[in-house]
């Protein structure tokens, strides 16, 4: 009997393509809608994380100055002493659940090569940078003991100013090349591996130096702006800041009711709460889309209710010749389930291409989710029972003698 149902249903939708189209338009809307926002929110969220690690897994930046925001210097000021390659050490040896240390210095510089010059920033700091920030060698090596001890002229260059400066250039790809910092020209040992844009800028516009030659040939001064602390995986991020404020405040002499003139930067609660941001923002945007479903059902009960009316001879037939009052209520409320999950099935396939096709136009990963799109299909059809059961009831309870006289 089921069969012959569904079967029916179908030849009366076939039999109104236009109308039937136009009847689940709203829940084609309504679910791709939901489906494209939850999708490209997905997405979002994955971008971000992925942009955040790229910083460094389990990282803590330490910078001086009071944290940024109402009443807070939001930086290292002529006041606020800065950091020691003493602080760093210390932190390494004192301080349990600490996977790396490094100091970091940076400077504005513009580089010159092959009759080509580039503004970018030269970073010093010591092998441990290379830990800190999970970055990967495309080519060459890192620092050695005595070159770092030495502020030795060699340097790790990242992709942006290899290419600016070197690609192109007949016979040279940047490694073993001199490449002028300011005063001093530095030869290229390593090329660092891609990492691309972040929150931060271009990741890759950089020139990497021991600490040492950046404090001698480019800042001339000891201070160190930065200090990037790895924890190890499992560390309590809570208990490690909790240490490391209490050391830094023993060597920076502040009192029990001074301030710290420091703040700690942890880009993995960054991680959390830009995520969590988002998260709430696809939510919103998804529950606003699904509004459209709703406007999408109350359609196809007008439409429905319109079909009966229409149909009254034919259902006052079906009853004369001894159909069921749930035969009839089940046959209109199956044409109108199948209606809307015949929507819901569309919508997912507009969604797909729109959510792909977003997604590689605003460059962040497809973050495909089978369960938005089974719940989205779920949905429209219990959209169909729901605003298709006050038609069916209505079919199935007329009288079969009056729906016979129906003109």
């Amino acid at each position: 009997m089921l069969y012959s149902v569904f079967m029916l249903a179908l030849r009366s939708i076939r039999r109104n393509l236009l109308r039937s189209f136009l009847t689940i338009l709203g829940i084609v809307i309504g679910v791709s809608a939901v489906i494209t926002m939850v999708t490209l929110g997905n997405g979002a969220t994955q971008s971000i994380k992925s942009q955040i690690s790229g910083l460094g897994t389990n990282l803590l930046m330490v910078r001086p100055g009071q944290r940024s925001g109402p009443g807070g210097s939001g930086g290292g000021g002529s006041g606020v002493p800065q950091f020691k390659l003493g602080d760093a050490e210390a932190i390494a040896a004192e301080i349990g659940g600490v996977a790396a240390v490094a100091p970091e210095g940076r400077a504005s510089v513009t580089v010159v090569a092959n009759g080509r010059n580039w503004s970018t920033s030269v970073i010093g700091s010591s092998n441990a940078w290379f830990d800190t920030g999970n970055w990967k060698l495309a080519s060459g090596r890192i620092f050695e003991a005595d070159e770092q001890l030495a502020g030795a002229a060699v340097c790790v260059i990242g992709e942006t100013v290899r290419r600016e400066i070197f690609d192109g250039t007949p016979g040279q790809t940047g490694l073993g090349q001199q490449l002028r910092v300011r005063k001093f020209s530095c030869t290229v040992i390593g090329i660092l591996a891609a990492k691309g844009q972040s929150g931060m800028g271009d990741q890759d516009d950089t020139v990497v130096v021991p600490l040492n030659t950046l404090q001698r040939r480019v800042t001339g001064s000891l201070k160190i702006a930065t200090l990037l602390v790895s924890m190890q995986d499992g560390s309590d991020s809570t208990r490690l800041k909790a240490s490391l404020t209490q050391l830094l405040r023993e060597r920076r002499s502040l009192a029990e009711g001074d301030d710290d003139n420091f703040n700690i930067f942890d880009t993995q609660q960054l991680a959390e709460t830009l995520s969590s941001t988002t998260q709430v923002l696809t939510t919103l945007l998804g529950a606003v889309a699904a509004v459209s479903l709703l406007v999408g059902g109350i359609g196809i009960m007008n439409i429905m209710l319109v079909s009966v009316t229409e149909r009254t001879r034919e259902i006052g037939l079906r009853l004369a010749i001894g159909a069921l009052e749930h035969e009839v209520l089940l046959q209109f409320l199956i044409e109108a389930v199948v209606l809307s999950a015949l929507g819901g099935v569309i919508g997912i396939l507009i969604a797909t291409g729109a959510s792909w096709g977003l997604s590689s136009l605003m460059d962040m990963p497809y973050a495909f989710d089978p369960f938005i799109n089974l719940l989205s299909l779920a949905f429209s059809a219990g959209i169909g029972v729901l605003f298709g059961y006050f038609p069916a009831r209505r079919a199935a309870r007329m009288d079969p003698i009056e729906a016979l006289r129906h003109e």
